[in-house]
């Protein structure tokens, strides 16, 4: 995926350079840089073994790869679009994109005097780029007939509102002070778990033909993955260790980010009458002063009250619901279990968490509240309601979903992508930077691919046996648009592509789905 990425991203850059150099070497450019030499490719990883655990080969390859690089650069255009949002001056270990811009540019300013810095605003337009640059390469993917394109497609559509709807509500509940822990779990299924696992995983089986209750049972098992995802990145946000995190402790308590651990620590602190707990999260809360002191006081309010302990339960219980839906899910053995050991490790700590210990003279932790049950999966066949599945709140939280409709017409046909030209020469006024193959470039074969066991369910979760199959998970035909959209009520205030690596794609029979293979197959062995 990293060649294929670095070949797309090439061509790109070249055009970028007819038509400005400073445009190529202040965007483009870094552009691909930023995307190609960093992130764990999480999620194309995820979209590559969905696409081998439901039957896709050699055939099917070619558009997977090309898929895997478009999502690359939606998560470019979702982290600099964040951080210029959030004013976070560092990402993976270095300079955010628009730290990077202002550092070039000191003494530029935009004009007008209610204008956005000029680096803001030049990241803004480089996280556009990556985006339309996502677009096209989707567009430009041969899927092997209509069938596949619609359901890729649509899976595609869905994703990119999503992503924008979760950061919205990410926005509005700092602008708002929300306090719901309901309200943060639902921004965490939008934001993160749709985005980051359960669309990827939906991808890869749409690319391989999958049937409809395939998909629905991968987009659930990624749902709920994907919400302890972000849950355990909450955690690393205040315990973290910076440099294995790539982005400063605290970051989300000093902007007054609404989270799930925070959310907790309030309700628990006040249900105790704990005045101090309380006075200390207000106090460093949205405090964009907060200083190491204070954030450490903030730890241990977090852990006196039980809330990191709690999200920790909370973080097993999601992982042990992904792992039920994921094995009822009919899957090709040796690629389900890469799927089953990405699922495991993705919330898995980066570090132990720094678990200070308490300041204040101990006392007994309040009894553990009621864990709220996973949401049951609403009545429908297509796999963007079940992607719109929001697990409970813990504490009795339990968010009633009020439905909404998205629709949207089938995608059209993409138009076949030219052979690669010779980069043309440079005509402006300094050549462009045009990215080179990292010799990091990363791999679908890694060492968080090995096989891992994942914890175990609690006992109020873990029935003996996988769910038995209900009516709205029946196969069915996906409609072309997608599924209903729950929203919780505290919102409501064609042609061959050429590729030179690439095999000769191949016209299933009547353009419908793969037949399924046998366990057993070369491609079940090539995938260990």
């Amino acid at each position: 995926m990293g060649r294929e990425l670095d070949l797309l991203l090439r061509e790109r850059v070249a055009g970028a350079a007819v038509l400005d150099g400073d445009f190529a070497a202040d965007l483009a450019a870094p552009v691909a840089r930023f995307t190609l030499d960093g992130g764990r490719r999480m999620r194309s990883r995820f979209l590559w073994w969905a696409m081998r655990a439901c039957g896709g080969a050699a055939p099917e390859t070619p558009a997977a790869l090309r898929t895997a690089a478009a999502l690359e650069l939606i998560q470019t255009c979702a982290l600099v679009h964040d951080d210029v949002m959030d004013g976070s001056p560092r990402r993976r270990g270095g300079p955010s994109f628009h730290a990077r811009l202002a550092t070039r540019y000191p003494g530029a300013v935009s004009t007008g005097t209610a204008a956005a810095p000029f680096a803001s605003s030049a990241a803004v337009l480089a996280g556009d780029l990556a985006l339309a640059w996502a677009d096209d390469i989707v567009a430009g993917t041969d899927f092997g007939g209509d069938s596949v394109r619609n359901g890729v497609l649509e899976n595609w559509r869905a994703m990119r509102t999503e992503m924008v709807a979760g950061q919205y509500l990410d926005l509005h509940g700092q602008a708002t002070g929300a306090r719901s822990a309901a309200r943060a779990i639902r921004t965490a299924c939008l934001k993160t778990a749709l985005y980051s696992v359960a669309r990827p995983l939906s991808l890869g089986a749409a690319v391989a033909g999958a049937d409809p209750r395939t998909v629905l049972d991968l987009c659930a098992a990624g749902r709920y993955a994907g919400t302890a995802f972000q849950l355990r990145d909450d955690i690393e946000g205040v315990f973290g260790d910076p440099l294995l995190t790539g982005k400063p402790s605290g970051d989300d308590i000093r902007s007054g980010k609404l989270t799930y651990l925070v959310a907790v620590a309030r309700s628990r602190a006040g249900s105790r009458g704990d005045r101090a707990a309380l006075s200390v999260l207000e106090g460093a809360f949205g405090n964009a002063d907060l200083t190491e002191d204070r954030l450490l006081r903030v730890r241990e309010v977090l852990t006196d009250t039980g809330a990191l302990e709690a999200v920790e339960k909370r973080i097993g219980r999601l992982l042990a619901a992904g792992e039920r839906r994921l094995a009822a899910a009919a899957l090709e053995p040796a690629p389900a279990r890469r799927l089953r050991a990405l699922l495991a490790a993705v919330a898995a700590p980066t570090s132990p968490a720094a678990r200070p210990a308490p300041a204040v003279p101990w006392r007994p932790a309040a009894p553990e509240p009621p864990a709220g049950r996973p949401a049951p999966e609403a009545g429908t066949t297509s796999a963007s309601s079940a992607a719109q599945e929001v697990p409970a709140a813990d504490d009795g939280v339990t968010p009633d979903a009020v439905a909404s409709a998205a629709s949207a017409g089938p995608g059209p046909r993409g138009a076949p992508v030219p052979a690669r030209p010779a980069p043309p020469a440079a005509t402006a006024r300094r050549p462009a930077e045009v990215p080179v193959t990292s010799a990091s470039a990363a791999t679908v074969h890694s060492a968080a691919d090995a096989p891992a066991t994942p914890p175990a369910a609690s006992a109020a979760d873990a029935p003996g046996t996988p769910p038995a199959a209900s009516a709205a998970d029946a196969p069915g035909t996906p409609p072309a648009a997608p599924g209903p959209v729950p929203v919780p009520p505290a919102a409501a205030t064609g042609n061959p592509v050429t590729h030179p690596h690439s095999p000769a794609r191949r016209v299933r029979p009547g353009d419908g789905p793969a037949a399924r293979r046998p366990s057993g197959t070369t491609a079940d062995r090539s995938s260990g």
